[in-house]
């Protein structure tokens, strides 16, 4: 089938679907840049690792035209995202075919994702409901205040407690994530020591535009803001920044409001059972939409 070909139903007949390869799925990493999402650029390596049998492509005569991930963090949570179709390939099922193909691996967990609105409708009918919004703040970060002592590039040495801090802001241990997110290249992390003990942490990454920061974790506004600062200090002139901020935790978009950001996009935050507790006081910005 050519680009732009329409498709046909009986194409979901034909549709096969198999766990993705890194390789496969870089390509739908180009899928989501298209679409507006702005992945960082080592986000895949990252991601891939969790659950690497937890990512699905769907191919029509070896051509990949759909893809889903359903990434089990635990025996109890698991987080779904990309769900994707090619353009050329829309319309006709093979989109609802993944999703039903994929959705197993999950089990009985608890399952989250982040819906655009157009998709909220559809992922309410597949038994999910929509807890809070997230908007994206998107701008030039206003120059950094002053430093702030007790803000401090993340060493090897921290990335064990980081873990522990990050556990009561996720709805489960994620230590593996964590520590990949922390070091991957290209990423820069900070954390925020009160008396020697982790209080918060945060992350900037390189993005198809400007720089995406998540997670952003804090026990007090002052010292988000240490770390927003810290995070936006090396930025070149005029490049722009995009946090994902939940709605319940008004502080967190006046910060990055007062640091010159403007809303710019809206999910909401679904999942198939009661939400799960977690620090949501601590949290300034949330990782990544596709992730959690």
């Amino acid at each position: 089938m050519g680009a732009g070909t329409p498709p046909a139903p009986h194409d979901v007949a034909r549709l096969s679907l198999a766990s993705a390869s890194l390789t496969d799925w870089y390509q739908v990493a180009e899928w989501a840049a298209a679409e507006g999402w702005n992945p960082g650029h080592r986000d895949a390596d990252c991601f891939h690792a969790t659950d690497p049998a937890g990512f699905f492509i769907g191919r029509l005569d070896g051509e990949p035209v759909s893809a889903v991930s359903v990434v089990n963090y635990s025996d109890a949570y698991a987080f779904l995202g990309f769900y994707l179709v090619h353009p050329d390939h829309r319309r006709c099922g093979l989109g609802l075919a993944t999703w039903r193909a994929a959705m197993p691996h999950a089990g009985n967990r608890l399952v989250g994702l982040d819906a655009v609105p157009a998709q909220e409708a559809t992922y309410r009918r597949s038994g999910f409901t929509a807890v809070y919004r997230t908007t994206r703040y998107a701008g030039v970060p206003e120059r950094a205040r002053a430093s702030d002592a007790d803000v401090v590039p993340v060493g090897r040495d921290h990335v064990a407690a980081i873990s522990g801090y990050d556990r009561a802001c996720f709805p489960t241990e994620r230590g593996a994530f964590v520590q990949r997110w922390l070091t991957t290249g290209g990423h820069a992390a900070y954390v925020w020591l009160d008396r020697g003990h982790v209080a918060g942490y945060g992350v900037i990454r390189p993005a198809r535009d400007g720089r995406r920061i998540g997670p952003l974790f804090a026990d007090s506004r002052r010292g988000a803001e240490a770390l927003f600062d810290a995070l936006t200090s090396h930025l070149d002139p005029g490049e722009k920044v995009y946090v994902d901020v939940p709605d319940p935790q008004p502080e967190a978009g006046a910060l990055v409001t007062a640091r010159g950001l403007r809303p710019d996009s809206v999910t909401a935050r679904m999942y198939t059972g009661p939400a799960p507790e977690t620090a949501m006081a601590a949290t300034y910005a949330v990782t990544s939409l596709e992730l959690g």
